[in-house]
């Protein structure tokens, strides 16, 4: 017979498996991670996902030519390759990986704007409006009020906070019907913080506002902005479209994939893009790295070796090229 556990006590077990996962992710690890060499483990790149192939298709461009647009952007920005060189000291992480991201987001998801003005122009544009995060007229502030929230606390971090909320989403809502409500089979922040259409993202970093919500408490601490409120979703979409904003959220997001795969599977990815671009593009790097080492445990168990992470289409590009850009960032 199947016992099904009352909700009370699995929101417990929820808040309780995600306090000790980020209590963990928080204490230096007693072991000396593996280092990962730089280049790919796989030999040709991995299956480009259709959405990518119809969007740039429908541009009339190429994958290739999308790459030499915004590496060519980078290598006549002189001011630009200051500020990531400048951003990436301030969180500690090597400048190759912003470069990373942004090439592999413009690549495969947006093409480069001939402009960084640009961005500042729709930044100010999209403060203006007025709209919220929300679903189905309910804003996310009054949805994570819901009991079920009970255990992820206002006091926590703005990581852990918003890590606890998406994780009661997943094994809660997502795709359930709950006290008489339907939710849809989507990622929390598909559904509640992308209100123009879904897989939305914005500016030089093409960022999810809520990636920028989760690491606004680093961002201030680190760089002193201004900390984000998911009840002001135009200040959250203007920190993440303005150019010199946005390169701190991207480098706070990389610098806590490459904590989380440190000190959660035992592997130092810092040498190596491909792998930090491809934690940017697929997101949730601390469930993931959480996964890798307890599979790796099993295996470990089984007498097996360690399965290493792998890039994926997008971090194949990067490391492919990682000795051409790594000369851009450098001049």
């Amino acid at each position: 017979m199947t016992m099904i556990m009352p909700s009370s006590k699995l929101n417990t077990v929820i808040a309780m498996t995600i306090a000790f996962t980020l209590s963990f992710a928080a204490v230096p690890p007693t072991y000396s991670a593996e280092p990962v060499p730089k280049g790919n483990r796989n030999a040709r790149q991995p299956d480009i996902p259709g959405a990518s192939k119809r969007r740039t298709e429908a541009t009339k461009s190429t994958f290739d030519a999308k790459y030499e647009k915004i590496r060519d952007l980078i290598a006549d920005d002189a001011k630009l390759r200051r500020k990531i060189r400048s951003v990436s000291k301030a969180y500690k992480i090597d400048p190759i990986h912003i470069v990373g991201a942004l090439v592999g987001e413009h690549t495969y998801n947006v093409d480069a704007y001939d402009r960084l003005q640009t961005y500042y122009v729709k930044a100010i544009s999209y403060a203006g409006e007025r709209f919220r995060f929300e679903y189905d007229g309910e804003s996310v502030l009054d949805f994570v009020k819901r009991p079920e929230f009970e255990n992820c606390k206002e006091n926590l971090g703005s990581a852990e906070l918003w890590t606890c909320r998406e994780e009661v989403w997943e094994k809660t809502f997502r795709g359930k019907k709950v006290s008489g409500d339907s939710f849809p089979d989507d990622r929390f922040g598909a559904v509640f913080f992308q209100p123009f259409y879904a897989g939305q993202t914005f500016g030089l970093g093409q960022l999810n506002p809520l990636t920028a919500l989760m690491h606004t408490d680093r961002v201030n601490k680190v760089s002193r902005l201004r900390k984000l409120d998911a009840g002001n979703a135009a200040e959250v979409y203007k920190a993440i479209m303005e150019p010199d904003s946005t390169l701190a959220y991207m480098a706070a997001s990389i610098a806590e994939s490459i904590e989380n795969y440190r000190d959660l599977a035992g592997f130092d990815i810092s040498g190596n893009p491909g792998l930090t671009a491809t934690l940017y593009n697929v997101g949730n790097s601390l469930r993931r790295a959480e996964a890798l080492g307890a599979e790796n445990e099993k295996r470990k168990k089984r007498g097996l070796k360690p399965k290493p992470p792998t890039e994926n289409y997008y971090g194949w590009l990067v490391n492919q090229h990682e000795d051409e850009l790594r000369e851009i960032i450098e001049r």
